[in-house]
């Protein structure tokens, strides 16, 4: 039974779509990454999941029980945490954890197991405003243990941070993973994402482009990298020109592209045809980052025909004239 289920989530703001059509299921025990640009209505998804917001169209469940009618039974069974910590500047760590314990009912040996479980122990006695912004974050994320959540939902959870921040924070996501604990985590830090998650959803303009485990998204197209005997330029023209093949770039004299199926002997045949013999051909293991960038490219728009009267494109979107 998926921890969340969504199905055709939709939130529209009068004229703006935030989110539209959103469809996803989490199963236990997963890492998800629920990743895109920023506006592209991450949050306000949180938001519903959470009932700070009531959609528009669309429903979503919890544990197999329907969020929005049920919540307040399934609120007790998550733990969540949204944008900049909020605590007590001149009191302690454990003290500012102590107020949190005490608004969810829980004791003092829960205080000190969230302690532990993001690395603060030793810091617990710290003034909160002594705190770098990573040992923020974390006491933030030791609030969300209090109470042994089945769920964590984690809205941008190492944005502002340096690199040691976040790596701070990485190691106590996946802590929360290796407890068995399900995280629906949402970013727009590609790699950092890569490196805790187990599965994703790529978001773009409220609409889920990609979904499924990480290595699953990084195959979906198959990017084979090529370098020849002649120029570099040439050499894009050709694969630009080829069957199947999309996201055609070149680097630093090796040629980059998307394929629609991993026939390379093909492509190499193609080539050759052509009259340029490659030197390398082989496929390229993909980023999560690339394979965000091209999912979340924006389109060109097409261009309007030569007598069309002017402002006729923004009539046609429904905008003013």
């Amino acid at each position: 039974m998926p921890i969340i289920e969504t199905d055709g989530l939709t939130k529209r703001y009068r004229r703006v779509l935030a989110v539209d059509g959103v469809s996803l299921a989490v199963e236990p025990g997963q890492v998800f990454g629920f990743l895109g640009p920023n506006g592209s209505g991450k949050t306000t998804t949180i938001g519903m999941l959470l009932g700070i917001l009531t959609p528009t169209a669309g429903r979503f469940r919890l544990f197999g029980r329907d969020g929005h009618e049920e919540l307040h039974d399934t609120r007790r069974r998550i733990g969540a945490t949204l944008e900049t910590p909020n605590f007590y500047p001149y009191l302690s760590g454990r003290d500012n954890l102590r107020i949190t314990a005490n608004v969810k009912g829980v004791d003092e040996a829960a205080i000190d197991r969230s302690l532990e479980i993001v690395g603060l122990v030793d810091r617990q006695k710290d003034q909160f405003r002594k705190y770098s912004l990573g040992m923020q974050q974390r006491l933030a994320l030791a609030a969300t243990m209090l109470g042994d959540p089945e769920l964590v939902i984690l809205d941008e959870p190492t944005n502002g941070l340096d690199p040691e921040g976040m790596r701070e924070v990485r190691e106590v996501i996946r802590r929360f993973g290796e407890l068995g604990k399900t995280v629906f985590l949402s970013s727009h830090l590609l790699f950092e994402v890569e490196r805790v998650c187990t599965h994703v959803a790529i978001v773009k303009k409220g609409r889920i482009v990609a979904r499924g485990s990480v290595a699953d998204i990084l195959e979906q197209q198959p990017v084979v990298e090529l370098r020849g005997n002649g120029d570099a330029g040439r050499l894009h023209d050709i694969v630009a020109g080829y069957p199947g093949a999309s996201a055609v770039r070149a680097d630093d004299g090796t040629v980059y592209a998307t394929l629609a199926a991993p026939d390379t002997a093909a492509l190499n045949r193609y080539v050759a045809g052509q009259g340029i013999y490659l030197s390398h051909l082989a496929l390229h293991t993909r980023s999560l980052e690339e394979a965000f960038l091209e999912l979340t490219r924006e389109e060109a728009p097409a261009p309007a025909p030569a007598d069309a009267p002017a402002g006729s494109d923004r009539l046609a979107e429904g905008g003013a004239a």
